[in-house]
């Protein structure tokens, strides 16, 4: 699978994504540089890491989503290429229009630094068939402003259509409705707080995150 990963000024879990998928496909991505305007052809996936983009000024992501690269992210995604945004990825995606809500400062206003157990809610999509349904899966997290909020027309509506991703099995963050994970209307964009790129080998503490890479692998060839 060919894959590419966008750097913004900022990003720390860049290598680690990139080393994830490298592992797990057998190929390394592109790092494409966020000042880009364009993306590799023919790519089975574009991943925005976590980190700090900007140093979080204005708001987490808010700057990197009107980054030149993001231009063409957005093109993709709209003709099907799948994007994971994890941790500051997530909120890249909301802040680029790709994704409904907003990601706020945790409920206790402390920086979250652990392995949590997420419920998976949906394994009807191309990033979670690796899992089953309702299973009870471990990824670490490490955020500062994880808490995702949306009105509840919005909320309503992902759990209607079955975009709820991941759910958080324990409070963490006060997220809405402990929501971890969502996806589009397309299937094709997931956003997700908890980092799977973590939890790919053994060495990790689990192959939990690899299941992830896995099933979109297997997904898009």
């Amino acid at each position: 699978m060919k894959a590419a990963v966008v750097v913004f000024p900022g990003s720390n879990c860049d290598r680690d994504l990139a080393v994830a998928i490298r592992d797990v496909t057998g190929t390394a991505p592109t790092m494409v540089w966020h000042g880009d305007s364009e993306l590799p052809d023919g790519l089975g996936l574009i991943a925005l890491p976590g980190g700090f983009s900007y140093g979080d000024y204005l708001r987490c992501g808010a700057i990197s989503a009107r980054s030149p690269i993001m231009r063409a992210v957005v093109e993709q995604a709209g003709r099907g290429v799948p994007v994971l945004g994890v941790c500051n990825g997530f909120q890249v995606l909301t802040e680029a229009g790709l994704l409904p809500g907003a990601l706020m400062r945790n409920a206790g206003l402390d920086f979250v630094c652990r392995d949590v157990p997420l419920t998976v809610a949906t394994a009807d999509s191309r990033f979670t068939n690796g899992y089953q349904a309702g299973e009870t899966i471990s990824i670490p997290v490490a955020h500062h402003d994880g808490n995702y909020f949306a009105d509840a027309a919005t909320l309503d509506r992902l759990e209607g259509e079955g975009r709820v991703a991941f759910r958080y099995a324990e409070d963490v963050n006060g997220s809405a409705r402990g929501i971890a994970g969502i996806l589009n209307e397309a299937g094709n964009v997931l956003g997700m707080m908890p980092h799977p790129e973590r939890r790919i080998e053994a060495a990790h503490g689990g192959t939990d995150g690899r299941r992830l890479f896995d099933g979109l692998l297997a997904a898009v060839g």
